[in-house]
């Protein structure tokens, strides 16, 4: 068992059994099954050719890189540092596909070992050159001419300098602790006087200053290099024999206790415990002097597999800062601004008023983003209700959010105009811990009745409620959502939205928020699927209706888009489905465990993955049998923690035209041949390309041709 280093935890922590199957219910046929790790490690490499892609523009390959790294760092502090936990905790019994945790991790460490090395290669050998010629260039301290190493050294005396502890290793010192994520220098270093060698250790200061440092003339060049240009200066009368990067990453995974008395308090204490998770990776410069690699290794208890040699700059995430810098709009997609809704934007003239809330008494609306704007969709929703001297409530779930929301502010101003105001605020979304516990004391101090929810669950169901007084009775406005409350983030991923003021689903979601906010349970729901009550045998039940409903003359269909398709017992009823003729159609973005086009099995299950500009994210459930369509959009996933373990909502989309909208997104999907790939039978990713003659789909620019010709058809203007 590899020793608790650099600062880990000393406390034991329960190994995770939600990925492990019950003791006796081993699958008999892990053959039908691809490991969840490794698909993930596949979706991780279609995000590593999107960077390797000649085609995209130069700078958002460049984000490409950046996501990939950071992608990476989220799955070895979570998924990565559970299978550690698993093997300490003797988790013998195997998940679906028959992999043991160690097993598993061999894998990923042979698979991640040489992707890593084209990710390298990508940025190195590729991508800097590409921007040099370009006139935007990342270059080495080394390389700088006179002119720009004297800006360095400016910079470096007055900026860095000031900011940086060097920290020795050995020679009786406490090891010192290495904070998850952060940018280090080792440092080997003789004492001429005493002809005795040591090592120290220099921390990156780029939470303080930009990891790449920006020079006249769009030049930019890596903190470390200049750190290590001047290590003269940190350590004088010493002889600086070696010097390597290196980067560590920590179990940032927790749980909070079922019986926590005060929730936001147990969630504060876990985020301190979590700077001091176990050492589940270190990244290294490749060509690491072995007396600066041996010593860490020793110090933080590291196997061989959690050792990763980095071809090229360490912690290439950093690189987003400069893919996002203004300028270079050449080297970029061409912007793309949402549309306000055709619906939102035509009844602005109407006789009552031309509110959100007056267009949905007219009809449900759907709402797609990016495509179409969030800002004059769902913050106007929000921002009119406050306005609004009838209405008396909004309810509103929180998972994930930005600090410059309005939507969370806009509940502050509700409570002082006298509505009743709640927000049901989730501490456990993670890595937006922080965020979220200073919205929930912001709120509370104004006066919003704030909950967190139930401690054994995570809420991440996306829905607002809006209670207005109408004459003598109250009607209910809603929205469900597939996408988090998030602008920034809501112009950068698809996401789908549906206002409806349909009594059954404002019912629904009342009993909802009382489950959230009560001790209620709820046994059945009118209307909508939620979890953990209803929603996994909603599902199967509606799989088994579209399969009883198939025949030769009147074939059914089963089309689903969602980020992840993991569960055991969806899987298997959709390889039933598929042995009865069921064609099943499956826009899967990240991971599936799913095989399909297994003669027997699955022969009728096609699997296809888009990436691409946006990052494809709505969750979609459509089940059709002959003239009969049920459509359900939402925010579950189809893994055991969105069915089983938190709380979620699908709504069905039950307006004919809306329906076909829905429907019209997906199919797009599965027919796109610019930037999607379809699953095999032995677990690899094709990509997809037009066949001879065909013409080529891309379906996120059908979607933005699409909303900008309704835009124009509707006679109005694309607003932000």
């Amino acid at each position: 068992m590899p020793k608790r280093g650099g600062g880990g935890r000393s406390v034991t922590q329960k190994p995770s059994n939600r990925d492990v199957l019950p003791a006796g219910a081993e699958s008999k046929d892990t053959e039908l099954f691809f490991n969840r790790e490794l698909s993930w490690m596949a979706f991780n490499d279609r995000v590593l050719q999107l960077a390797e892609s000649p085609e995209i523009p130069l700078l958002e390959r460049l984000k490409f890189i950046a996501i990939y790294a950071r992608n990476l760092d989220e799955f070895f502090m979570i998924r990565v540092a559970r299978l550690h936990e698993q093997i300490r905790g003797g988790v013998a019994r195997l998940v679906p596909d028959g992999a043991s945790p160690s097993d598993t991790l061999d894998k990923l460490h042979d698979g991640i070992l040489k992707q890593t090395r084209r990710h390298g290669d990508a940025f190195e050998k590729v991508l800097r050159p590409a921007l040099a010629e370009k006139g935007l260039r990342i270059l080495s301290a080394r390389s700088l001419d006179a002119e720009q190493r004297a800006q360095v050294d400016q910079r470096f005396k007055e900026q860095i300098f000031p900011v940086l502890t060097p920290l020795a290793i050995g020679l009786g010192r406490h090891f010192p602790y290495i904070s998850n994520l952060s940018l280090s220098l080792a440092v080997l270093l003789r004492d001429p006087d005493a002809d005795e060698e040591s090592v120290a250790r220099v921390k990156v200061p780029k939470e303080l200053l930009p990891r790449f440092l920006p020079l006249k003339g769009n030049v930019f060049v890596p903190l470390e290099e200049i750190i290590a240009q001047h290590l003269g200066d940190l350590f004088p009368g010493m002889e600086v024999l070696s010097w390597g990067t290196f980067r560590v990453t920590r179990d940032a995974d927790f749980t909070v206790s079922e019986d926590a008395e005060d929730l936001l308090k147990a969630v504060e204490t876990e985020l301190r415990e979590r700077r001091f998770g176990d050492v589940i990776r270190m990244e290294v410069q490749a060509g690491m002097s072995p007396k600066l690699l041996e010593p860490l290794v020793e110090a933080m208890g590291l196997e061989a597999r959690q050792v990763y040699e980095e071809h090229g700059l360490v912690g290439l995430n950093d690189l987003q800062s400069i893919a996002f810098a203004p300028g270079f709009p050449e080297l970029k997609d061409p912007p793309w601004v949402p549309v306000t809704q055709a619906r939102l934007r035509t009844d602005a003239d109407a006789p009552d008023g031309g509110t959100v809330m007056s267009s949905m008494r007219r009809g449900d609306l759907l709402v797609h983003h990016p495509y179409e704007s969030f800002a004059t969709s769902v913050e106007r929703f929000v921002t009119e209700a406050v306005a609004d001297p009838d209405v008396l409530a909004i309810k509103q779930t929180v998972y994930r959010t930005s600090d410059s929301s309005p939507l969370v502010p806009a509940l502050i101003t509700a409570t002082e105009r006298g509505k009743q105001a709640v927000c049901m605020v989730e501490l456990k979304a993670r890595f937006d811990e922080r965020t979220n516990i200073r919205w929930a004391n912001a709120l509370e101090e104004a006066g919003v009745h704030v909950v967190y929810g139930i401690p054994s669950l995570k809420t991440h169901a996306k829905a607002i409620l809006i209670v207005r007084r109408e004459g003598d009775k109250v009607r209910h406005y809603v929205h469900i959502g597939t996408g988090n409350y998030n602008p920034k983030t809501a112009r950068l991923y698809t996401d789908m939205g549906l206002f409806t003021t349909d009594p059954d689903i404002g019912a629904d979601v009342a009993d909802v928020f009382n489950y959230l906010t009560g001790f209620g349970r709820p046994k059945s729901f009118r209307k909508l699927l939620v979890a953990p009550l209803t929603m996994r045998q909603g599902l199967l039940e509606e799989i088994k209706r579209t399969v009883a409903a198939h025949t030769a003359e009147r074939p059914a269909r089963i089309q689903m888009k969602m980020n992840a398709l993991v569960d055991p017992g969806i899987i298997h009823a959709l390889y039933e489905a598929s042995r009865a003729g069921v064609k099943v159609e499956l826009n899967v973005r990240g991971i599936c465990c799913l095989r399909p086009g297994v003669p027997g099995v699955s022969e009728n299950i096609r699997v296809v993955s888009v990436l691409g500009r946006f990052l494809e994210h709505s969750r979609i459930y459509i089940f059709e049998r002959g003239p009969e369509l049920r459509c359900f959009i939402g925010s579950a996933d189809l893994m055991p923690r969105n069915l089983d373990h938190r709380v979620e909502i699908l709504a069905p989309v039950e307006d004919a035209s809306l329906a076909a909208q829905v429907k019209d997104s997906l199919e797009r999907c599965m027919a796109d041949t610019t930037s999607s790939w379809e699953l095999t039978a032995d677990g690899g990713w094709r990509r997809r390309l037009p066949r001879a003659g065909d013409e080529k789909r891309w379906a996120q620019g059908e979607m933005m041709e699409r909303a900008q010709r309704m835009a124009q058809f509707q006679g109005g203007r694309p607003l932000s």
